[in-house]
């Protein structure tokens, strides 16, 4: 199509090998201005999870980039508004809350609206030109919204493509998970001294797991020990309940790391899953092993009330990736039952907002959070996986300044080329089906290859 045409548009440090990335595109103030004029506008954005506003009159909030929504549980349903009051702009709300039955009130001069966004009070409107008052123009500005998986998204540009189109494959993956009745368990957030897109490349790729998360990668049983090979030349081949046990204990360690990934109720199952009586080849004993603990895990499930689905089916019906990338700035990381989840905001040019979530199948009397703790990026509250990439970035940030380009493996890291090339798209503005159609192919999970796009 012509309008992709390099520099078409006049974007600063287009990609034009896709194995290289040039690195002002994460600290360049145009290239910056650029993505908030013409990308985050146009996209899908998660804006809350459902939990959040549980009860009739209950809001949540989100920001972009100077721009603020209301996202409100209302008689008849969830819905979005712009967060502006219609007589001098003032902000109404900030942060989570419920809005009870005056609804949205202005703390400036009182004006006030219902949760349908409806005009219901005019302090003294005598003194104003009926013309002023017309309702049409002081109803609040609706803002566009659908739901999915749980969740609110909302997008600033009425006439985008709906957003199952956008989503593609990855949502039919989830929904066979019942990503849409996960809970979140625990909410962190923080501010990263990192440009919001290395912040979501951190995630992408499992190349990174040697050198960054050395517990995971030294307790990860290699292809050989699930062989029942030595890991280590002249050592013992391990017997199958080692093996099972070795694979208990990594995913114990995970859980103490990531705790969404697996959950604590998921190590409880698998505690009692691992000394289970086994074939007496190791490959066998973990086949035997991980079929019976997604199993037992349904089971579990069923016995308390949750919508845990039957694992093992799904992942049969629908393979997925340990991480679900959803463009432009969300992550989804299914396992067995329970998930991790990631959100990420750009704030400047060289700082973002980074969320992290941990979901899991949770009995209904269950208290979500509804606003993120707020954390210093190297705080030791945070789980010990995400702790040692926010180590990682804010040094890859300050490094990339007099650094020319990345260099990519086409094999592992091509997500990263991939959503680059596609915000590429969308600064050149290209046309908007072709976009849903490169963003259905760009959400298929991390360790990808690099795939044409918008050719």
């Amino acid at each position: 199509m012509n309008d992709m045409a390099p520099g078409s548009f006049g974007i600063p440090f287009q990609i034009t090998d896709p194995e290289r990335i040039p690195a002002k595109r994460y600290y360049d103030p145009e290239f910056f201005r650029m993505e908030n004029e013409r990308l985050w506008p146009r996209v899908w954005q998660m804006a809350a999870r459902l939990e959040e506003i549980p009860n009739v009159g209950d809001y949540q909030t989100y920001e972009i980039l100077g721009k603020s929504i209301i996202i409100v549980h209302t008689k008849d349903g969830v819905k979005a508004f712009h967060n502006t009051c219609r007589h001098r702009g003032l902000a109404l709300v900030e942060g989570a809350g419920n809005c009870g039955r005056q609804g949205f009130v202005c703390p400036f001069h009182g004006w006030r609206w219902n949760t349908e966004g409806e005009n219901t009070f005019v302090f003294a409107p005598h003194i104003f030109s009926p013309e002023v008052l017309d309702k049409a123009e002081i109803n609040l500005i609706a803002c566009r919204m659908e739901l999915w998986g749980g969740m609110a998204w909302i997008n600033l540009d009425d006439d985008a493509p709906a957003l199952l189109d956008c989503l593609g494959p990855v949502a039919e993956r989830m929904d066979v998970r019942n990503v849409d009745k996960l809970r979140a368990d625990w909410w962190y957030g923080t501010v990263l001294p990192t440009n919001w897109k290395l912040a979501m490349e951190a995630f992408m790729e499992s190349y990174h797991v040697m050198k960054t998360h050395p517990q995971l990668h030294m307790l990860a049983p290699s292809p050989q020990y699930a062989s029942g090979i030595a890991a280590d030349p002249g050592a013992a081949a391990p017997t199958p309940r080692e093996a099972v046990y070795g694979f208990y204990a990594f995913l114990e360690r995970l859980s103490d790391g990531m705790a969404g990934l697996v959950h604590a109720d998921e190590v409880k199952v698998a505690a009692k899953t691992k000394d289970m009586p086994l074939p007496d080849d190791v490959p066998g004993a973990i086949g035997a092993f991980f079929q019976q603990f997604k199993t037992d895990l349904h089971a579990d499930g069923q016995a308390r009330g949750l919508a845990v689905p039957d694992i093992n089916a799904v992942d049969a019906s629908h393979p997925h990736k340990q991480v679900e990338f959803i463009f432009p700035h969300f992550f989804l990381l299914p396992f067995f039952g329970s998930m991790s989840s990631y959100r990420i905001r750009p704030l400047t040019s060289e700082t973002c907002l980074f969320e992290i979530w941990s979901l899991a199948f949770l009995p209904d009397d269950h208290v979500s959070p509804k606003e993120p703790t707020m954390l210093p990026f190297d705080s030791e509250d945070f789980p010990e996986v995400p702790r040692q990439d926010y180590n990682n970035l804010p040094r890859q940030q300050r490094g990339l300044h007099g650094f020319e380009e990345m260099r990519l493996s086409k094999d592992w890291e091509g997500l990263i080329s991939n959503y680059q090339r596609l915000i590429d798209g969308y600064l050149n503005r290209a046309d908007p089906k072709e976009l849903a159609s490169a963003t259905q192919l760009v959400n298929d999970g991390y360790d990808h290859t690099i795939i044409p796009l918008l050719v």
